[in-house]
């Protein structure tokens, strides 16, 4: 099983290698500008359906939403797990941004880095918005509390993931390569915990 979560971590890391070096640009690129403005740009009607969802990537919310699961479960192995892997996630976030320092002022939040950006909700229109924490966590914390979850279900993680990835587009607050290596950064951190509390 450790190869598999192995597997995991592999593949967040070159989905994170791979998003910070198409980040290194002088600018944003016109084809993430287009990808940016065919999400943000859908009817605001999305706002209500996705909000919720989003909230998994808050700190407190999904922290305690994949507690609970693990509660569910009877796992407190997976519990600690959570809590590790939130913990992990605000390593791995100042660690990309460190690393990624000199793009920072590319790689700004689309108020102030994409023309006509339409911000919904209490998005800031301003900072450094490589990576996206909220699909750090979610994406963390989704791979911990898999395994809990029947296998046919497993389905229910990965959409609320990619529903996280989808809604930060869409409401303003990330381009598309913040919200890609946010998935994989959450999939390496997750992947490596996992194999700690299975």
């Amino acid at each position: 099983m450790n190869l598999w979560w192995l597997t995991v971590s592999a593949f967040g890391l070159a989905v994170l290698a791979v998003s910070s070096y198409e980040a290194r640009r002088p600018a944003i690129s016109p084809t993430e500008a287009r990808v940016f403005h065919a999400v943000n740009g859908l009817p605001n009607w999305l706002y209500w359906p996705l909000w919720l969802p989003m909230q998994l990537g808050n700190l407190v919310v999904g922290t305690l939403v994949g507690i609970a699961v693990a509660w569910a479960a009877g796992d407190w192995w997976v519990a600690a797990g959570v809590i590790i892997a939130t913990v992990s996630k605000l390593g791995t976030e100042k660690i990309v941004r460190r690393e990624m320092a000199d793009y920072l002022v590319v790689r700004q939040r689309p108020g102030t880095s994409q023309v006509g950006a339409i911000l919904r909700g209490d998005v800031p229109s301003q900072g450094a918005s490589f990576p996206s924490g909220h699909v750090i966590l979610v994406a963390a914390i989704a791979t911990v509390v898999a395994p809990t979850i029947p296998v046919g279900w497993w389905w229910v993680p990965v959409v609320l993931t990619l529903l996280v990835m989808f809604g930060r587009v869409f409401v303003g607050a990330h381009n598309p390569l913040d919200v890609t290596a946010g998935l994989g950064a959450g999939l390496l951190v997750g992947g490596v915990v996992a194999i700690f509390v299975r």
